[in-house]
């Protein structure tokens, strides 16, 4: 089984090289796709180095302008040519390691679609903030799809290629999570979890989700509902 692993990247300049080893330490079948989302740091400028050296282990795409999360993942998506593809920020707060775990679920239960939670184990080291509100948003995506998923904003969204292909998005920021998720549900697809590890930054190291997008994925959510 091949895993497509899809880095949408904007100004990580302090984080990225290392994600990207991290990465490479997988001990899987992956593709690495990096989509530089118009960083304007040097970070681009690091990849440019880092896929040289690399040659047809990663492929790196570069967006023209800043056009936001959702738009970078699609421009990954269209490249991606493994059995299954999992999203992985260019920050550190979520470990590679935990690709394996997402797989095996696959493998034992034949999921189409594994979301990596990061509060399914209880208290994640995150913001009580950031907290309160991806519970808010889980409540509200199981509340009005019958769902009983514990983290609907998870990054680590691993999703059967084939049917990440017949779905078509359109958002273009960080609204992607719960629009993905709505349009997966609306299918009547089962999303298995499976705990994993997490380490939030805060906004001073570089986070860059706010309650703007909280509302924004409210209102994304009742959108492809109703």
């Amino acid at each position: 089984m091949r895993l497509s692993i899809v880095i949408p990247v904007y100004n990580e300049r302090a984080t990225i090289l290392e994600l990207l080893d991290r990465v490479a330490a997988v001990d899987l079948d992956t593709e690495v796709i990096v989509v530089d989302d118009g960083s304007t740091d040097g970070t681009r400028d690091l990849l440019r180095e880092r896929a040289a050296r690399e040659g047809n282990a990663m492929t790196l795409l570069l967006q023209p302008r800043n056009r936001g999360k959702g738009a970078a993942l699609r421009a990954g998506f269209a490249r991606a040519t493994g059995d299954y593809v999992i999203v992985q920020d260019a920050d550190l707060e979520y470990d590679p390691a935990d690709y394996a775990t997402l797989l095996r679920v696959v493998a034992t239960e034949g999921a189409r679609v594994v979301y990596g939670s990061r509060l399914a184990a209880g208290r994640p080291a995150m913001s009580i903030r950031h907290r309160v509100g991806n519970r808010l948003l889980t409540w509200l995506t199981n509340r009005i799809y019958g769902s009983s998923i514990t983290d609907m904003e998870t990054c680590y969204k691993l999703i059967d290629r084939t049917l990440l292909q017949q779905i078509e998005t359109v958002a273009n920021s960080f609204d992607f999570e719960p629009e993905i998720t709505a349009r997966i549900l609306k299918r009547g697809i089962p999303i298995h979890e499976v705990p994993i590890r997490y380490r939030g930054r805060s906004f001073a190291e570089g986070k860059k989700i706010s309650w703007k997008d909280f509302f924004q994925a409210v209102w994304t959510l009742f959108r492809h509902r109703f």
